[in-house]
């Protein structure tokens, strides 16, 4: 239709089509392509899901088994889906303020319940690069490009580019980009009359549901997409004019949509229990380094992880990383694009997005330039103070693709010597990029006092099971893995989460729950070994932490950094314990229980 070919080239004209079959065959192998590549980059988590933990970010890994067995809770038990009492006894967490992926752990509940939160987590990292993948080939191949190889391409970049295998390691949500591709595509169709209303109601609810999966990943689209069209109108201002009207109004709809429907939902995010501002970083802790842009990522068969460590934050964080072929075909796509004005806008619209995740000032392989950047300027601008700025870097990433597959759609335009040369540019660019498995570990498996379910003899429904090392970001995640495997049917104090650091005073976010004298003590035990004399005034705060926490059974986890010195700190506060089901436990039941708020 001519009003997608406006979007994608201004000067394109009538191409053959591809006969049906070939086309039918062609998809399959795409899909089939994306599949296979995706178990391969998953295999290892395969081998045991429930059993083994994604080595580069298990902390995350652990965020998102709980977040799994939320969602089986919500189905199978009535749970609010927006707030947990599950988890950071008794203040409980904030879903809606977290990463809870409701649109993927409702549906994916009946299989968290009958086969563990760890296979619907390695099934959901699997689908979301092979899902990503297919979803960018499918609105390419019907809508931009005529070819299927170009559609493959740009698909294969998308779905499998350097940022999206390092998600792969425990972010579940950033790799399960399936819906933001038909975001995109229903917002360049409110261009075409008569589309308004139909277009805008799409449009409203894939943004519904991408609320419900990321809304990280929706901000930097919606940036993306309005420096698009900014870029756009300046350029071509005449046919911007013309169109103005008709998508005001489709997005006027898709703002009704969406918001009648997430008004309730968006309001317990940002005013109900648990809520917090901004985050617990500085803007330039977690930034794109210049370098990174022709680097190699950890997880790319070129890639070399102590070169890309002077590069990038950590091995979830690798955000551009193209190669320098692969950054040389981006560059030569928008070279061979340029005298589409569509094209240009999206150049523009990647080019600010990268600077703006370079944070306030230029970094090269590590080392602060001091040079000023324009993000400096809008840090602190409420909801952007939200988003970890390396992430900016995931959408020119994504349009790199793009490009890369509008340009390879141009092959036969070319001279044979340059079809030539695109075709190894794109083997050169390609190969070196593509993704290793993604590393795990073993995770232990689950002492028989949690896997035979001997806790229900000590933790009655309106107390709570303390493990120690208590369930904190870094330090605990073994306590929260427990208990997501068990589909959290016992509740647990403190744990990793977003939350205010210490509300009412400081609602500013948090990864952990507020300081506690018992939770700062076993901190430093665990981490540097001490061995604390303890008073009879710190053996009373220790008392009144487990009070607060409901604390029915402590429960010190076998193997554990510096167990010793836990033991010894534990038997000191609370007598000596009892050997259970493979594990030493404090039957704490006789402490009151605080009245239910």
């Amino acid at each position: 239709m001519r009003a997608v070919e406006d979007v994608v080239s201004d000067e394109a004209g009538a191409r053959s089509e591809t006969p049906a079959p070939r086309r039918s065959r062609a998809d399959l192998w795409a899909l089939l392509n994306y599949g296979v590549l995706a178990v391969l980059v998953t295999i290892q988590l395969w081998r045991d899901p429930n059993g083994r933990v994604l080595a580069s970010n298990d902390d995350d890994h652990g965020v998102f088994l709980f977040m799994l067995a939320h969602g089986e809770r919500v189905l199978f038990h009535g749970d609010n889906p927006f707030f947990t009492d599950r988890l950071n006894v008794p203040d409980g967490v904030n879903m809606m303020a977290n990463t809870s992926v409701l649109a993927l752990s409702l549906p994916l509940a009946p299989l968290t319940h009958w086969l563990g939160a760890g296979v619907s987590v390695a099934f959901l990292i699997t689908l979301g690069l092979a899902g990503t993948a297919a979803a960018w080939y499918w609105v390419l191949s019907r809508h931009l490009v005529q070819s299927r190889v170009a559609a493959w391409v740009g698909g294969l970049w998308c779905g499998f580019a350097p940022t999206m295998v390092s998600h792969a390691n425990g972010h579940v949500n950033f790799v399960s980009q399936w819906v933001l591709p038909f975001i995109v595509w229903q917002v360049l169709r409110l261009r075409e009359p008569g589309r308004a209303v139909r277009s805008g109601v799409i449009l409203g609810l894939l943004i519904v549901v991408q609320v419900f999966i990321n809304e990280e990943s929706l901000l930097f689209t919606a940036l993306g997409l309005g420096i698009f069209v900014i870029a756009y109108a300046v350029m071509a201002p005449a046919r911007a004019k013309r169109d103005a009207r008709q998508m005001i109004a489709g997005l006027g709809v898709a703002a009704l949509v969406s918001l009648t429907l997430l008004a309730y939902p968006l309001h317990f995010q940002f005013a109900g229990r648990g809520n917090y501002h901004g985050q617990p970083f500085a803007p330039d802790e977690y930034a794109t380094d210049l370098a990174s842009i022709v680097g190699f990522a950890r997880q790319s068969l070129a890639g070399n992880a102590e070169l890309t460590r002077t590069m990038s934050v950590s091995g979830t964080e690798d955000n551009m990383f193209f190669g320098p072929v692969g950054f040389a075909m981006i560059v030569a796509s928008v070279v061979v694009l340029w005298r589409s004005v569509a094209a240009r806008a999206t150049a523009i619209a990647a080019l600010v997005l990268l600077v703006v995740s370079m944070g306030p000032t230029l970094k090269v392989f590590g080392a602060d330039t001091g040079i000023p950047l324009p993000f400096g300027l809008v840090s602190h601008v409420p909801i952007i103070d939200l988003v970890s700025v390396t992430r900016f870097a995931m959408v020119p990433a994504t349009l790199a693709g793009v490009l890369l597959a509008l340009a390879t759609d141009r092959l036969r335009e070319f001279t044979p010597r340059g079809r030539r040369l695109w075709q190894v540019g794109l083997v050169l660019a390609l190969v070196p990029l593509a993704p290793k498995p993604l590393p795990v570990v073993d995770a232990g498996p689950l002492p028989p006092f949690i896997a035979q379910g001997t806790w229900r003899q000590y933790v009655p429904d309106d107390r709570s099971l303390v493990t120690v090392p208590l369930p904190e970001v870094t330090t605990g995640r073994t306590g929260m893995r427990w208990a997501a495997l068990t589909h959290l049917e016992y509740r647990s104090p403190r744990g990793y989460f977003m939350g205010p650091v210490n509300p009412p005073l400081d609602d500013t976010g948090s990864w952990n729950a507020p300081r506690r004298f018992t939770s700062d003590l076993l901190w430093r035990v665990r981490e540097f070994g001490e061995r604390p004399q303890l008073s009879e005034s710190d053996k009373a705060r220790i008392t009144q932490d487990l009070i607060f926490w409901r604390a029915a059974v402590v429960v010190l986890v076998p193997g554990s950094r510096n167990e010793g010195p836990l033991l010894d700190t534990l038997t000191a506060a609370l007598g000596r314990p009892q050997e259970v089901g493979g594990v030493r436990l404090w039957d704490v039941r006789s402490l009151p229980v605080p009245p239910s708020e």
